[in-house]
């Protein structure tokens, strides 16, 4: 009976050390995937829209609050690209960078194979349209995660213009062309990325969103009806992004951190389908980045252009 009772212990304690062995490696990102960090606020966590607790399981929120968003479509169409990342983000609504150093710093202040950073949606709440917090909070933070991993590739998000700002509310942009905020704010994270070398490059969403709508696929103004045959890339308060708005941010993100064409992931692109989108969306959408980000030179491997044959090319979108 004894001698039962000790093989009975040894394969008990065989099992719980294969238990947590397993639990470790499910915990840990897979050997030889690349690490990328998503710091932002709503604008990454894609606020009001399906897209806010999408495949949340494939990424890990470092808060806890069971997100997916952006960094959860980047997840996947980096899987149907063959890519292996491993996905982490650090979101809080509202926020801007320096909010994310001084309370979240302890979290996310470790070697990283590539951070993304998105700060407030005017730059500074206080001061709408003033770089100057955005560089020197970007400076500290880069400073930072460079000491943890001197090769460290830091983008910055350069977001949209905002409908509410531009169409209803007082701010910098009212009464002026839709596109002009987004321009705006492309220029202040341009200064926070020259005033800083550990900086690689900033990825132009903005500039994105204003080819969709210069193109023709995406409305320019959801105040006054949204016209036939295009989309809305704002939600709902004509603030944060739609959908069809996050997913071409996470597009332009794949395209600058992989170097791969977003064209390439196809009509059938696996999210587009489960977010309800047409296949011809998804091909335009994917167009509009792979055109944005050919102009900016981020496409280390463009392939084939999506557009039906005998399609004119559309015309640069204004900058």
């Amino acid at each position: 009976m004894s001698q039962t009772r000790a093989r009975m212990g040894r394969h008990l304690r065989r099992g719980l050390c294969l238990a947590t062995s397993f639990l470790s490696l499910a915990a840990a990102p897979a050997r030889g995937a690349e690490t990328i960090l998503f710091v932002g606020n709503s604008f990454t966590f894609a606020a009001l829209s399906p897209v806010w607790r999408y495949r949340a399981d494939t990424v890990t929120d470092l808060n806890g609050e069971g997100i997916g968003g952006v960094p959860a479509l980047f997840k996947l169409f980096t899987r149907e690209a063959g890519l292996d990342y491993a996905v982490s983000l650090e979101t809080s609504p509202g926020k801007d960078v320096q909010w994310h150093i001084d309370n979240r710093l302890s979290v996310i202040d470790r070697a990283w194979d590539h951070v993304v950073l998105q700060s407030y949606s005017t730059l500074d709440a206080a001061h709408p349209g003033d770089p100057a917090s955005l560089i020197r909070s970007t400076a500290i933070l880069a400073r930072a995660l460079h000491d943890k991993n001197p090769a460290v590739d830091i983008r910055l998000t350069a977001t949209w213009s905002r409908a509410d700002l531009t169409y209803r509310t007082q701010s910098p942009w009212l009464g002026k062309p839709i596109g002009a905020m987004a321009r705006d704010l492309r220029d202040g994270y341009d200064k926070a990325a020259a005033a800083t070398s550990t900086i690689r490059s900033v990825i132009p969403v903005g500039q994105a969103w204003n080819r969709a709508i210069a193109g023709g696929l995406a409305d320019a103004n959801p105040y006054d009806g949204i016209e036939a045959g295009k989309v809305d890339l704002w939600a709902y308060d004509n603030y944060h992004a739609s959908a069809f708005g996050y997913y071409l941010e996470a597009l332009m993100v794949f395209g600058a951190i992989t170097g791969r064409d977003p064209a390439s992931l196809g009509p059938r692109e696996q999210a587009a389908l489960e977010l309800g989108f047409s296949p011809a969306l998804a091909t335009a959408l994917q167009q509009v980045a792979r055109d944005e980000l050919t102009e900016a030179g981020s496409l280390s491997q463009p392939s084939a252009p999506a557009r039906p044959a005998g399609s004119a090319a559309p015309s640069p979108a204004p900058r």
